[in-house]
């Protein structure tokens, strides 16, 4: 079966190499037609110009966030992931010695079916723990189980740090959400000073790998060696994520894998399933069971509003009603809210979607003029939904092959007008 659209042409990635080392996106040249639309999408210059022809290149993987928008705004599918693990999950599920566990976050269930017919935003939760299951997965153990644990620990942390303030060695405000793989990499290489801002939590994925080897591997009486761990994410730089070293607290590799929607769908498609015609099935229940708060991770403003609904209970003492938190949902550019608890006061909010207004908001943190308790950063616009490996829908890239063909047009006409 053809590989679908934008699944990467490297295969199994390195053991034992810096990730920072690696060039997680790359642009094959002879597709390259120089219009320069991914670079105006990349926030930190790391994919520019390389000759006279105007062919772009990721010039340095240290600058590159590995969020993968220069990939999914390419009108000339030019550009494409460095970095695959498909071959290597084949070769585990064969094994009858491995125990494959996968680990799917929020956002794959609402873009995998677009690669099998349907409408953008369709759920397909149930027919994607089906299609899981047909590929030979041992376990499916969901990350909304730890979006769900990542609430929690945010917001709690919140609480604690609002009261510590005016205190000895207080944590410092605002406090940023720290689930977002691009974001964190962001700020550790342009704002290394604001680390302390950073919430300590993991990210639900960075919490699923070890429970999976710890706690679920004692649930189901495995060893924990024996299990091989798949992150499905709707993002790129989740593989940038699972390769750091210090995702190894459970004295093994917490993630020994990391796929995104694309491939997912190119896996089911190259077994020959029909997913369409799958039943709806659950997750397994040892780390499957999730709310809905879980669920709205995958939006821009979802992590702020969930983690909001806990501090409010826990600061004012009352049951949250009909909240107007949805406020807080944005698919781009800076949006804010203040948000009155009874028996507290007013929590100030900000949410960005997009790295170049997340810089914004760490200008006004570094000058001291922040005047927000918690503020929320996704890479990719409009959150997870939006991120770098999920599907790519060809009318939107036609629409984009025309634009910049009227773009380029119109500069050539501005050229001629000034010659």
């Amino acid at each position: 079966m053809k590989p679908i659209e934008g699944v990467m042409t490297q295969t199994n990635a390195p053991r034992g190499i810096d990730p920072d080392s690696l060039f997680f996106v790359q642009v094959d040249a002879t597709k390259c037609e120089a219009c320069g639309t991914c670079e105006e999408h990349c926030a930190t210059g790391a994919i520019q110009s390389i000759n006279e022809e105007g062919i772009h290149q990721v010039v340095d993987p240290a600058a590159c966030m590995n969020c993968g928008q220069c990939l999914v705004n390419c009108p000339y599918d030019a550009i494409y992931e460095g970095v695959s693990y498909v071959d290597e999950i084949f070769e585990k599920l064969k094994d009858p010695n491995t125990i494959v566990v996968s680990m799917p976050a929020p956002a794959v269930r609402y873009g995998l079916g677009e690669c099998f017919g349907a409408p953008t935003g369709t759920y397909v939760g149930g027919q994607m723990h089906a299609a899981l299951r047909q590929l030979g997965f041992n376990y499916i153990w969901d990350n909304e189980f730890t979006a769900d644990v990542t609430i929690m620990e945010e917001g709690t942390e919140l609480i604690q740090r609002v009261k510590e303030q005016g205190q000895k060695d207080a944590r410092p405000l605002p406090q940023f959400t720290s689930c977002c793989p691009g974001w964190v990499k962001f700020a550790e290489t342009f704002y290394p000073d604001l680390l302390p801002n950073m919430s300590s939590c993991k990210s639900p994925i960075g919490m699923l790998g070890p429970l999976a080897k710890t706690y679920g591997a004692e649930e189901t009486h495995t060893p924990a060696q024996k299990i091989y761990t798949v992150s499905i994410m709707p993002c790129i730089a989740k593989k940038y994520e699972g390769m750091r070293p210090e995702m190894a607290d459970s004295g093994f590799r917490d993630i020994d894998a990391t796929i995104d929607t694309r491939e997912l769908a190119y896996m089911i498609k190259t077994a020959g399933i029909d997913f369409n015609a799958l039943p709806s099935q659950g997750p397994d229940p040892i780390l499957g069971d999730s709310t809905g708060a879980a669920t709205i991770f995958g939006n821009s403003g979802g992590v702020m509003e969930a983690a909001l609904r806990l501090a409010y209970e826990v600061l004012s003492g009352q049951k949250l009603n009909n909240p107007d938190i949805k406020v807080v949902r944005t698919h781009e550019g800076i949006n804010t809210a203040d948000v009155k608890v009874p028996n507290f006061g007013t929590v100030k909010v900000a949410v960005a979607s997009g790295l170049q207004n997340a810089a914004k908001l760490c200008d006004e943190v570094r000058a001291g003029k922040s005047p927000y308790h918690f503020i929320e950063i996704m890479t990719c616009p409009g959150g997870c939904v939006n991120g770098g490996g999920q599907p790519v829908d060809p009318e939107i890239r036609a629409s984009l092959f025309r634009s910049t063909v009227a773009q380029i047009n119109k500069r050539f006409r501005a050229r001629r007008v000034g010659a």
